[in-house]
């Protein structure tokens, strides 16, 4: 009898099953202190810049890093940029017209900055709707980050509404980051699904409530350990999206990966990589 089609689960590089990434909107002058302490401990992430807004000082300690600033802060290893709207808006509240344009200007903007695709988001004020969603994708855009908290370890399911596991105001944070570290999975490699920690916030709010210890816990705790992934939100997107355009043969036993990206699977209790543009046998151990 035919057994029935199982598709080997995602592991992240190097047969990894936990991945952390983390999220920062605004471009603000706080995120040079955010990045030397996520390149202390490791961690990679994504930064959401307002491209029309650089240098411009608003209340509190949310101070904008200067145009000339931008690309030094942001070329870095460990970090991407992606698009926060050229003037933040909150797109459903703004004509169709004026909501594309505040999304095509930013990408246009930082493409021109950074010399690179930049096809990310995060949504101004977490606002958004399906129309808004749509229009994303005909500008280009393939994820976009949401600020409405999972609370959980899930990869997205939907990369235009992707939630975060929550914010790092959360006061169960380092207690989620813990049971995050501690999973050690089951004895059924089936139920061992790859986790993701999605981290995100503004780094002013740091200055702003005198807690820069709770990212700096975090990071101790979380980083440079390695039987985790750290990568940006971009990198994240492109990995997943190399294990969805896997194709496999009709009798389960062989897969092709048509991408640029080696992809590394789970298959029962075989570790697989299959390399990029190759197709691999898989077959069932006993």
């Amino acid at each position: 009898m035919r057994k029935p089609f199982n598709r080997p689960f995602m592991r992240f590089p190097d047969f990894k099953r936990k991945a952390v990434t983390l999220s920062y909107d605004d471009g603000v002058v706080q995120d040079k202190r955010l990045i030397e302490i996520m390149s202390k401990n490791g961690l990679k992430g994504t930064f959401n810049l307002n491209s029309e807004r650089f240098e411009e000082p608003t209340l509190g300690s949310r101070f904008r890093i200067s145009a000339a600033e931008t690309v030094e802060v942001y070329t870095n290893a460990n970090v991407e940029v992606a698009v926060h709207g050229a003037n933040h808006l909150s797109l459903p509240d703004v004509e169709t017209c004026v909501a594309i344009n505040d999304i095509i200007t930013d990408r246009k903007n930082l493409e021109k900055l950074f010399g690179q695709v930049i096809n990310g988001m995060a949504y101004a004020y977490g606002t958004y709707n399906d129309k808004i969603v749509n229009l994303l994708k005909a500008c280009g855009i393939v994820y976009a980050r949401t600020v409405n908290d999972s609370l959980s370890f899930d990869l997205p399911t939907d990369w235009l509404q992707l939630s975060p596991t929550c914010h790092h105001n959360n006061p169960k944070l380092i207690e989620m980051v813990k049971s995050f570290i501690e999973d050690k999975g089951s004895d059924n490699p089936w139920l061992n699904k790859p986790m993701l920690f999605y981290l995100w916030g503004h780094s002013f709010e740091f200055d702003r409530d005198n807690n820069w210890d709770v990212i700096e816990k975090f990071a101790e705790t979380v980083g440079n350990r390695e039987d985790i992934w750290y990568a940006t939100n971009g990198e994240i997107f492109q990995y997943v999206s190399a294990y969805d355009s896997l194709r496999f043969g009709i009798e389960n036993e062989l897969c092709f990966n048509p991408t640029a990206t080696d992809v590394y699977l789970q298959f029962f209790n075989k570790k697989i990589k299959v390399p990029a543009g190759k197709t691999v046998f898989l077959k069932e151990e006993k």
